[in-house]
């Protein structure tokens, strides 16, 4: 991605305060970008939303031989992901 391009998209993070800029300390032609903790916060807080919408999803939906079923196969993609 050319830097033109790069400072189309980081712009508007930035003027929201989602992500800011540090000069890099070994090129000073380079720019750091990391997270502001607003957007670690509305990170957090998305995950957080979107477990708890999961959770209540399964419990209502699902039945318990069900939610069995769905830990065994967690527990399988757990070990395929761990290889």
């Amino acid at each position: 991605m050319r830097p033109q391009s790069m400072s189309a998209v980081v712009m508007p993070l930035q003027e929201t305060g989602l992500v800011r800029g540090a000069p890099d300390p070994d090129d000073g032609r380079q720019t750091l970008m990391s997270l502001t903790p607003k957007c670690l916060k509305w990170l957090e807080e998305g995950r957080a939303a979107r477990q708890d919408w999961l959770t209540t999803t399964i419990s209502q939906r699902l039945s318990a031989g069900e939610q069995e079923k769905l830990v065994e196969a967690l527990e399988l993609l757990r070990r395929l992901a761990e290889d």
